[in-house]
């Protein structure tokens, strides 16, 4: 069986505020277009305690700081092959 990539998207006040509330969108959709979503452990977490570098996203224990969507769209692609 195929591992899943783990993807971990920081909910916590500062990171959703910064923009992971779009992000958090932005990776359901990616995922369900590119028919991922069996792929993937996608979950959120309260806090990563790196506020003041957010919006925090966490994929394979790689953490990426101040994602955009722009950033986000090449992480995923990248992470993805595609």
């Amino acid at each position: 069986m195929e591992k899943k990539i783990d993807i971990t998207i920081c909910l916590g006040s500062s990171c959703f505020a910064r923009g992971n509330n779009k992000n958090l969108e932005f990776v359901q959709e990616y995922l369900k277009e590119n028919n991922l979503t069996d792929k993937v452990n996608f979950k959120g977490q309260l806090c990563s305690k790196l506020c003041n570098e957010g919006p925090v996203i966490i994929i394979d224990g790689q953490v990426y700081k101040e994602v955009n969507k722009v950033k986000l769209m090449e992480i995923l692609n990248k992470t993805f092959n595609i």
